[in-house]
């Protein structure tokens, strides 16, 4: 059979490297079986006939022979059938993509169990509690995952029985109660579904792996994918698994463990462990785990057989291993790993441990973090010092400092957040259903679960602030409250603040302080005794020495020019002149628009020239021997004027009490002159230059003579002056002849040899078709990568965000903003084609890229690909910048 219709593997046949066709669970069933761990024997249907499904509607026809193939093998195996009355073989099926997608898509575990196989499963394991029980869970996760069958109507059944017994725990039901339970849940089947439970142990698993498929376009798996950035054309495969029971007995018991704390990176025994327990126990939060530490005592054979599993598992991956595992009355089984989701420090402290161990060099150490978790490291943290009203605590799961309102469902925290309020989402426990909310809220907090709960795997993968199992607080969803055990109550709406370091929860706003992080960034000073400071250190110098690329930053004054050099910038890649005609000297720019005269003109222009001067002194100063950018004036001048419909209700009024104001008048005329439909693509930029006289030889002037007194200063500054917005080559040539002229007057007048750069910024598609032409005069090219995504896209970015954008995200049309990360084969097409062309006609032509893209990981790798010089970014993603041009394709 040709390997492009082979669409079942046994585990046997697999191996870690295949994740693309087996997915992640899959090729790790395969390889810890290559490794000779105890994994029950199963198969795997791969993501090709998943993405066939997902085609066509229906399974490839070649499927269903060779899973009853792959079946037919299991059962020699195992010596016995599907569903077989007397000793009926059970298997799981569970969902597996490339990339780990917690809670995603749910595992349906027992498949094989019917009326009659459900008393040979009892006749067996010599426990009839057990069986019934097995078949229950069956029922109630067949008709949540395969059915469609809202969750509650099991849950609510469930807790009815629980309270029939007076009981709290599903371990106090005896086989009477979950015989009962079993028709209960059938009824809720047909009335729900429209049709009974499936007798058929074949029908059961084949409807089971089409769910799987389905699930791979639920709405929670939509929204995952494009939180994460998951390709949608991958598809999942799915697992078939003979089954272990860890809720046969108190001697069996299920259980997820880590190599290494995934919330600090500390290593030691980590994970947690719940008795008689089977599946989703562990992390659905039905009952409170123990930590996995106490396994030793309840069974230490198994407990001693993990702990050499879990090390033989971390040396061959080299990584964080996450694992999953069933203990069936004294014997271990493992039923899952994969490199663990980790915090933004554990990555950071588990990627410089692994160098000193050995397992990695630096080179893999720097590829295995992220400037998105480098960012997170970098947030605010909570105030030590600060009076704070302590109202309970849980397991600090996911690191970090979050306030926000209390939200009690996914549904408010998202439109709460829409409306630009912070909220805390608060349950007793999340499943699959709070993805939404959980993306919209600033943390969360849970009142049950653990370590390894949903809440906390996917808030440690979203790098959002999680406390979990905060069991003195009662939260009681229904009626939107939490209470404490002073009861105290905690409505919606009220403001409480959590610390996913510590896990403690306050009450009302906690002051926040700078991390540790933004410190060393600050000062460059290494804390021997911070180990997360230290590894932070290691990295980012590594990364440094390993990138192509220098990192500059977006700055305006002198003051954020200081901090981005501290924070590492190379220079600046952007400073942007219209920051300077605000606040008090926007009346200079009023009456500059308003002359009517030559002299007026240059009146205000030299009053302007000293102010801007004195600007640049100050940034090329904090910027002493790096190159520095400035962009002349871009913005239409109408945004430095009063707003039309405002002045024009001014004059009426004015004009209505017969107190006319000639100002007024005059502005109002200015204003309408002015006026443009679209003023983005209207008189700026460099058409400003060309039409306004002696604007852009102002700003020229202001910026060689602070060049000038700083060299006079003992100095070495290093000018680039850029021209924004140019569509041809005559535009720039105009311009830039203007500016030589200023500085061959600056030179003459203060006696200081000049050197300095004129380029432009390429930001319409023109300009990077004709890169070529404009090169020959351009000693400089900056990408002005917000712009050139608006003209591309040709669509206003404030107009368009609020508009339709997230309709066209929802529908997948984009996987993420072009604004966000870059439009790689449209704008990154043309940055391309620019490139090549420019240093076509000027081989040593600086490139760098100034755009909000210079921060984004994803669009540093392709600048670095296409061969750019430098990015800029703002000042506090600097180190960011600066550490994704070290990790480079390596990732």
């Amino acid at each position: 059979m040709s390997h492009s219709t082979k669409y079942v593997y046994d585990f046997a046949e697999g191996s870690k490297d295949m994740k693309d066709l087996l997915g992640g669970k899959g090729a790790n069933l395969a390889e810890m079986t290559n490794l000779g761990l105890p994994v029950p024997p199963g198969f795997t249907i791969t993501t090709e006939a998943c993405q066939a499904f997902l085609k066509s509607g229906h399974e490839p026809e070649e499927l269903a022979d060779e899973v009853s193939e792959h079946l037919a093998a299991l059962e020699r195996v195992m010596g016995k059938t599907l569903g077989q009355s007397d000793d009926p073989l059970l298997v799981s099926v569970r969902s597996g993509a490339k990339f780990s997608m917690p809670g995603m898509m749910e595992t349906v575990l027992n498949i094989g169990l019917n009326d009659q196989s459900v008393r040979g499963l009892a006749k067996q394991a010599a426990n009839e509690r057990f069986a019934f029980d097995s078949y229950r869970r069956l029922i109630q996760m067949f008709g949540k995952t395969v059915l469609g069958i809202d969750g509650e109507h099991f849950d609510d059944a469930l807790e009815d029985a629980k309270r029939a017994r007076g009981s709290e725990s599903d371990l106090d039901l005896d086989a009477d109660d979950l015989r009962k339970l079993v028709e209960t849940f059938k009824e809720v089947v047909v009335e729900r579904a429209g049709r009974a439970f499936p007798q058929d142990p074949r029908e059961q698993m084949d409807l089971a792996v089409r769910a799987v498929f389905e699930s791979w376009n639920t709405e929670r798996a939509v929204i995952y994918r494009r939180q994460e950035r998951i390709p949608a054309e991958l598809g999942t495969a799915v697992n078939v698994c003979s089954m272990v029971f860890g809720n046969l007995d108190m001697e069996s018991g299920t259980g997820v463990a880590f190599t290494r704390d995934p919330a600090s990176g500390a290593q030691g025994i980590y994970g947690d462990y719940l008795q008689n327990a089977q599946g989703e126990d562990v992390v659905a939060g039905i009952r409170n785990t123990v930590p996995l530490a106490d396994l030793e005592e309840l069974d230490k054979s198994s407990y001693d057989e993990l702990l050499q599993i879990m090390q033989t598992l971390e040396q061959h991956y080299q990584d964080l291993c996450d694992i999953e595992f069933t203990i069936e009355r004294g014997k271990l089984w493992m039923l899952q790993t994969r490199v663990g989701k980790r915090t933004a420090a554990a990555a950071f402290r588990i990627a410089v441990q692994l160098v000193d161990q050995g397992l990695i060099d630096m080179d893999e150490a720097v590829a295995r973090v992220t400037g998105a978790q480098l960012a997170q490291l970098m947030f605010p943290r909570f105030d030590a010092d600060a009076r704070k009203s302590a109202i309970g605590k849980g397991m600090n799961a996911s690191p970090g400092a979050a306030v926000g309102k209390v939200v009690f469902d996914s549904y408010t925290a998202v439109k709460w957040s829409r409306s630009g309020e912070d909220v805390i989402l608060v349950r007793r426990e999340t499943n699959p259903d709070d993805l939404n909310g959980m993306i919209a809220a600033r943390g969360i907090l849970t009142s049950r679960g653990g370590k390894t709960s949903h809440a906390a795997v996917v808030a440690r993968g979203m790098g959002k602030t999680c406390v979990c199992g905060a069991e003195s607080l009662d939260v009681d969803t229904k009626r939107r409250v939490i209470r404490t055990r002073k009861g105290d109550e905690i409505k919606e709406g009220d403001v409480i603040s959590i610390d996913g370091t510590s896990g403690e929860v306050f009450l009302g706003e906690v002051p926040v302080v700078d991390s540790p992080v933004v410190r060393y960034f600050e000062d460059g000073t290494v804390d021997e005794g911070d180990d997360l400071v230290v590894a932070v250190d290691r990295v980012m110098r590594h990364a440094d020495g390993a990138r192509r690329m220098s990192v500059r930053a977006n700055a305006d004054t002198a003051d954020d020019a200081a901090r981005a050099r501290r924070f590492g910038a190379q220079g600046i890649g952007l400073c942007r002149t219209e920051h300077m005609f605000l606040g008090d000297r926007r009346t200079l720019v009023e009456r500059l628009i308003l002359a009517d005269t030559d002299d007026e003109r240059e009146k205000q222009l030299g009053e302007l020239l000293p102010l801007q001067r004195e600007d640049f002194v100050g940034i090329l100063e904090a910027m002493d021997g790096l190159p520095v950018t400035i962009r002349l004036l871009d913005p239409p001048l109408h945004e430095f004027l009063p707003d039309i419909t405002e002045l024009s209700v001014r004059v009426a009024v004015a004009e209505a009490r017969g107190e006319p104001r000639e100002n007024d008048l005059r502005m109002l005329q200015a204003v309408h002159k002015l006026h443009e439909q679209n003023p983005m693509l209207g008189l700026r930029g460099v058409r400003l230059g060309v039409v306004i006289p002696g604007l852009f030889e102002m700003q020229s002037r202001a910026i060689l003579e602070a060049a000038a007194q700083r060299i006079q200063a003992g100095g070495v500054p290093r000018v680039e002056i850029m021209v924004p917005l140019v569509a041809n080559v005559q535009e720039f040539e105009t311009v830039k002849q203007a500016i030589i002229q200023v500085a061959r007057e600056v030179r003459t007048e203060t006696g200081v040899h000049l050197e300095f750069l004129v380029g432009t910024m390429i930001e319409l598609p023109r300009a990077a078709m004709t890169a070529d032409q404009i090169a020959e005069a351009a000693e400089f090219f900056s990408f002005g990568t917000n712009d050139l995504t608006q003209t591309t896209w040709g669509f206003s970015r404030d107009d368009v965000e609020a508009a339709f954008f997230s309709a066209y995200l929802e529908k997948g049309i984009f996987g993420v903003s072009p604004f966000e990360s870059l439009d790689v084969e449209g704008v990154g097409e043309l940055v391309r084609i620019a490139t090549e062309k420019g240093r076509s006609r000027r081989p040593g032509l600086k490139l760098g890229v100034c755009g909000e893209h210079g921060g984004d990981p994803d669009s540093v790798h392709f600048f670095d690909r296409v061969g750019l010089d430098y990015v800029s970014c703002s000042p506090f993603r600097v180190p960011v910048a600066r550490l994704e041009a070290g990790r480079g394709d390596r990732t």
